[in-house]
């Protein structure tokens, strides 16, 4: 099996879309940010840094980009994006229209 590390990591892949969605779990709803690349969709859960940066000038922080101002500015922050599960794959993914709540 290939190492996901290495084809996530990839130049190979293209972000095509990301962004904020509302993902609910068996008891509570979760806030998850969504990376769909050409071949695969990343599910990650947001995080917040506790610790203030002391001093230091956040608006030096490098940022890809190509993400969204609004993932720029949470990343130069100190926020931070962590991986919930193993990338899925689009050629098994299934998407379903549902009714609203």
């Amino acid at each position: 099996r290939e190492n996901s590390s290495e084809n996530i990591l990839s130049s190979a892949n293209r972000l095509l879309h990301e962004g904020k969605l509302m993902l609910a779990e068996s008891t509570r709803l979760l806030d998850v940010y969504l990376f769909l690349f050409d071949d695969f969709l990343l599910i990650t859960k947001i995080k917040r840094n506790k610790k203030k940066y002391g001093g230091s000038d956040t608006s030096l922080i490098p940022v890809c980009p190509s993400l969204t101002p609004e993932l720029q500015s949470f990343i130069r922050e100190g926020g931070f994006c962590t991986v919930l599960d193993q990338p899925i794959p689009l050629d098994r993914l299934i998407l379903k229209n549902v009714e609203p709540v």
